[in-house]
């Protein structure tokens, strides 16, 4: 019998979640897709690997003796991916970058010129990804180094932080608090907040700042997969949403506006690589990145 190592991955999530609502968030699937993925593994074994209540889920002793088996299986055929990728890239003379939404703004693309300039037989991709999608990018190898927004998952990582940018919130132009120059998180405590499914809970907790400081929750309002989606929410007028001053920037809608918040915390935003087995070209520009930071903050590159 062969078995996808995706429904391997998905049975040792739900295995040390002991949860399929909390699976499936991590996994990006809807939980209905991943309770059919795991009864089609079980029918393929012939055996039950979970005991599911109302209440609880347990692994059996079926599930409890793969549980470590496939880990290694899972983990191997994650690593063997990761390293074609990166070796591929390498044989090619490409230096593949990751961010979401805006990355490190102008510092991120200033590097990349620098680097390219220092570096003329190498091709710089930048590779955008949604919410939350930058560091596990870099451990699956389909990027070389990532411009990642903190708090993140660094596991497996080196991260270092090279920017933070005050963070900003855009609502629809004619919402009544455009007519302040700036607005704090107690105006926009009644105001519906767009969220995502997309990425860990911790990341989205913090965006929101939850719980605020008062100690309630945010008024949670539609769901988003990436930043059009959310930005065509906001113009709509049926939420608001926070970004930084680069989205601010970069992000000009002509149905919204965007305005500064005043007393949250900035965002930070680190340059992260692997642990083991970075290219010498993600090295390379890392250090392009650390050794120049300054002049890179305050001046385009000739």
């Amino acid at each position: 019998m062969d078995v996808d190592t995706r429904v391997l991955r998905y049975y040792v999530t739900v295995a040390e979640d002991l949860s399929f609502t909390r699976a499936a968030q991590r996994l990006f699937v809807s939980q209905p897709s991943l309770s059919r993925q795991i009864q089609r593994l079980e029918n393929d074994l012939g055996v039950r690997l979970f005991e599911r209540s109302s209440r609880e889920v347990r692994l059996t002793a079926a599930g409890e003796r793969l549980l470590p088996e496939a880990r290694r299986l899972v983990d191997g055929w994650q690593q063997a991916m990761r390293d074609v990728r990166v070796a591929d890239a390498a044989r090619r003379r490409l230096l593949r970058v990751g961010f979401v939404a805006t990355g490190a703004g102008p510092l991120g693309r200033r590097a990349r010129t620098v680097f390219a300039r220092r570096h003329p037989g190498v091709t710089v991709e930048p590779k955008r990804f949604d919410w939350g999608g930058e560091a596990e990018a870099l451990r699956r190898g389909l990027v070389d180094v990532a411009f990642v927004w903190l708090p993140a998952d660094l596991d497996g990582l080196h991260a270092q932080v090279v920017a933070e940018e005050p963070r900003w919130v855009a609502m629809a132009a004619d919402h009544p608090l455009t007519a302040r120059d700036d607005v704090s998180i107690t105006d926009l405590r009644d105001e519906p907040l767009l969220w995502t499914r997309r990425a860990p809970a911790a990341w989205v907790d913090w965006w929101a700042v939850n719980p605020r400081p008062d100690g309630s929750a945010p008024v949670w309002g539609p769901e988003n997969d990436n930043v059009e989606e959310m930005l065509e929410h906001v113009a709509a007028g049926t939420a608001v949403c926070f970004g930084t001053e680069s989205m601010a920037a970069y992000y000009a809608h002509p149905d919204l506006t965007w305005r500064r918040i005043t007393d949250v915390d900035p965002l930070r935003i680190a340059i992260a690589w692997p642990r083991d087995g970075a290219s010498a070209l993600a090295l390379r520009f890392v250090r392009t990145l650390t050794t120049t930071r300054p002049a890179l903050h305050e001046t385009s590159p000739e």
